[in-house]
């Protein structure tokens, strides 16, 4: 919806920050850096689940699943979707495995495999890559997805990271949230 409103939000904002020159230089200045970040995270979401998509392919084709780069495909998909892609990713890959080889020890393995790499990316490669390109502490981007998830389920898995990215880039310009901004930092 932002996108699609164009400057009318950002001019709104910058109208009512303040009557004084530096009041709307602040707010244009965190807007843009707001925009920077949030476009940063996307394009780690973005390589993060390609990355998922490739390795998940490659470990199934080694594995001698069939249709395997198909199942990357759905893994790199499914990948945007929090905690619930990965799930069906390994349900369904699990499933399909043992419907192909006929034993459920495959099916462990299959399922093994895209788990273990769900969990490598969603426990250790984002969080990192995301405090690298948002100066944001691992911690709080771990505790901040936490608190969204639950607050508002899976709206609040999609958009905790965003919302905790905006959230410090207003207190790293307001003199009396700058601890805030501190603490929210890496």
């Amino acid at each position: 919806f932002l996108a699609a409103a164009g400057n009318t939000f950002r001019r709104k904002l910058v109208k009512i920050a303040g009557p004084t020159l530096t009041k709307k230089k602040l707010t244009v200045q965190a807007l843009d850096e707001i925009s920077e970040q949030v476009q940063r995270y996307l394009l780690v979401q973005l390589l993060l689940s390609v990355l998922v998509g490739v390795t998940t392919g490659l470990a199934f084709w080694a594995l001698g699943v069939e249709y395997a780069a198909v199942w990357g495909a759905a893994a790199a998909v499914l990948n945007l979707v929090p905690y619930v892609g990965s799930i069906a990713v390994t349900a369904g890959a699990a499933l399909v495995a043992f419907l192909q080889f006929g034993t459920l020890n495959m099916a462990l393995v299959v399922g093994g495999a895209s788990m273990l790499i769900n969990v490598i990316e969603g426990n250790l490669l984002m969080p990192w890559l995301t405090s690298k390109t948002s100066s944001m502490s691992p911690v709080v981007i771990f505790v901040g997805v936490l608190f969204w998830g639950w607050l508002w389920g899976l709206w609040g898995l999609l958009l905790g990271i965003p919302i905790m990215m905006a959230i410090k880039a207003v207190c790293d310009r307001v003199d009396d949230l700058k601890p805030v901004g501190e603490l929210l930092g890496s």
